[in-house]
């Protein structure tokens, strides 16, 4: 099956910014989130980023038309039923992730692809939730997705062959590079990532250097673009505690313990760049 028409329920940064992958790919795209003013502000907001894009001289004015003129917000979920893609980006919330599948199972054709974003819920626990769990898998977007080239392919202990392939043929139309994980906690990314991060939360609780200084030793003394506190900034905090709560519950290793620090500031609503306060300010 050629997919031409895709959805994506959760109109936040990175629901918005897959939405803007599919429609470069030219899909015709319904971006959908719990209300309608939600859905038209992520649109809005694809909208000035792209806006910032041409003004950079990166995409033609006549492209950013074209591409906006493929999404379009949704009044309700039904709105979502003609998709043959569907990708959940909401919060990392299994249990709001559970019962929003069994409510697109209700409305999606039988053959249609349902995804998550997810980067640490089990893919086979999601499935397991609706009629068809062979058309379900894990669509890992690494943020913000326009600009990051790995999308990581989860395939479920239910997912079919032919649905993995299908995903992996999208994933060439996205222009990603694509890598299958198996359903484990963290998948292959946060696996490695989440215990650096929140590794770096201990080196700060413990006052072993400020915020400042641990970023920048990893940044020269590593070659990595980003320091691991800055990092867990543009992630978020809530949803790196998010993480880190499930590898170790599911693993139950101490090395997964998130470091008090990180659930004192989700706690306060420090949680990096979209509260404006995290590690760092954001004024």
């Amino acid at each position: 099956m050629a997919v031409e028409r895709m959805a994506v329920v959760g109109a936040g940064q990175m629901g918005t910014g897959i939405a803007q992958v599919g429609a470069r790919a030219g899909l015709e795209v319904v971006l959908a989130d719990a209300t309608p003013e939600q859905a038209r502000a992520g649109v809005e907001r694809m909208a000035a980023g792209l806006a910032k894009v041409v003004e950079k001289g990166k995409m033609a004015p006549e492209e950013r038309s074209a591409l906006l003129a493929r999404v379009k917000p949704a009044a309700a979920l039904a709105d979502c039923a003609a998709a043959q893609l569907l990708v959940e980006a909401i919060a990392e919330d299994e249990e709001r992730k559970r019962e929003l599948f069994r409510r697109l199972d209700a409305i999606l054709a039988q053959d249609a692809i349902l995804a998550s974003n997810t980067s640490s819920i089990s893919i086979t626990t999601l499935a397991a939730c609706v009629r068809r769990p062979e058309r379900v898998l894990g669509m890992h977007f690494m943020n913000p997705p326009p600009v990051m080239e790995l999308l990581e392919i989860v395939r479920g202990l239910q997912t079919s062959d032919a649905t993995h392939e299908a995903a992996l043929e999208l994933a060439r139309r996205f222009g990603k590079v694509a890598v299958t994980s198996r359903d484990r906690p963290g998948f292959v990314v946060n696996r490695v990532l989440v215990p650096f991060l929140n590794e770096a939360c201990f080196a700060l609780e413990e006052g072993l250097a400020s915020a400042e200084e641990i970023d920048a030793a990893v940044r020269l003394g590593l070659r990595h673009p980003m320091g691991p506190l800055a990092l867990a900034d543009l992630v978020g905090l809530d949803t790196l505690l998010a993480i880190a709560e499930v590898l170790h519950r599911q693993l139950g290793e101490d090395k997964y313990r998130p470091a008090p620090i990180l659930r004192q500031y989700v706690a306060a609503g420090w949680l990096g760049r979209k509260a404006r306060r995290g590690f760092y300010r954001y004024d």
